[in-house]
């Protein structure tokens, strides 16, 4: 624990009074402190369920500490800094924000997993984590922080529009619980419309396997080669552009469709959360289907630039709410099962 470490503005003598403080907080960051500070020298963690069933992972503490310096000099968020936790500490992202705040000396302010956290505090900070909902429902507020970290899904091309004259540097992050949170990030704002890509970390290679899949040798954050289901183009050793998923992947009629890449197309003319997917068909095998959260009303699918005649969605389906996972990340396969088709 560093010396300048402080939780809600309160330092702390030992593990001991720490431990205590936290209880009082929240029970998932108590259970963090309690198994971080135990003689175990690897901490076990959680995986989102997103891309399939959760499932227990074990994480080196020395990685993770590592993972940490190495945001704390990226990003140049070292001690006495004053950050933000808004995520949930039973997931890697919220409890890497724990593990930063203990290596770097930061000061640490905890708020409820909430849509909109900066409406739950009236304080100025200097780096916090974000999921895609938080940012879009904190816009009026984000002047408040300097550096925002977002992660755990897709920002709509509507949200990154509305962020460019912001102040506040907004930086995607590209990452898994395998890596410990962010082995990558990109600048989502004030890039005078030139193509952005993930940039890797230091002591971070990438490189690509017979899908086109991104491939990660991290050697400070991971003992394994993490192979990804992520469909990459490599940009330069240390640069590359997302396409989507490759257990996504949809083939209809022969024609291989990227569903990230038309949900991009069709971020033009669909504000809320939507996304497409195959569904059987006898003819094509597969066909593309769109489905959007919310009340039904009409879309004006031939209006979308650049979406080819094999991209536009065969039917269209309005839910009221998708199902989505305890990290708020859709979860596309039980949400599609919810329309009874």
């Amino acid at each position: 624990m560093h010396l300048n470490f402080k939780l809600n503005g309160i330092s702390f003598q030992s593990e001991e009074e720490l431990i205590a403080y936290s209880k009082t907080i929240s029970k998932s960051i108590y259970s963090f402190f309690i198994d971080w500070f135990n003689q175990e020298d690897y901490l076990v963690v959680t995986t989102s369920g997103s891309t399939g069933k959760p499932k227990p992972i074990s994480l080196k503490k020395e990685f993770m500490k590592n993972s940490a310096i190495a945001t704390g000099n990226f990003f140049n968020v070292k001690e006495d800094t004053k950050a933000l936790l808004c995520l949930s500490a039973d997931y890697i992202a919220g409890k890497m924000m724990l593990v930063r705040a203990l290596i770097l000396g930061w000061s640490l302010d905890v708020v409820s997993v909430d849509s909109n956290p900066l409406s739950k505090t009236k304080e100025d900070y200097d780096f916090s984590a974000m999921v895609p909902m938080q940012l879009q429902n904190s816009l009026q507020d984000l002047h408040r922080i300097k550096k925002i970290i977002v992660g755990g899904g897709v920002v709509s091309n509507t949200l990154i529009s509305k962020i460019q004259d912001n102040q506040t540097q907004i930086f995607a992050t590209y990452g898994m619980t395998e890596t410990i949170t962010h082995i990558a990030v990109k600048k989502l704002n004030d890039f005078n419309e030139k193509p952005v890509f993930y940039q890797s970390l230091p002591n971070v290679e990438i490189g690509i396997d017979h899908r086109s899949c991104l491939v990660i040798k991290a050697p400070k954050v991971s003992d394994e080669l993490v192979v990804t289901n992520d469909v990459v183009q490599l940009v330069s050793d240390n640069q590359f552009e997302w396409l989507g998923r490759f257990d996504n992947i949809i083939n209809s009629g022969g024609v291989k469709l990227n569903p990230e890449k038309i949900e991009e197309k069709l971020s033009q003319i669909i504000h809320g959360r939507f996304f497409v997917i195959g569904f059987p068909d006898e003819t094509l095998g597969e066909k593309l289907i769109l489905i959007v959260e919310g009340e039904k009303y009409d879309l004006s699918l031939s209006s979308v630039k650049g979406l080819s005649k094999y991209e536009i969605p065969k039917e269209v389906y309005f839910l009221s709410n998708f199902i989505e996972t305890e990290t708020q990340k859709i979860q596309r396969k039980k949400t599609l099962e919810k329309l009874k088709l």
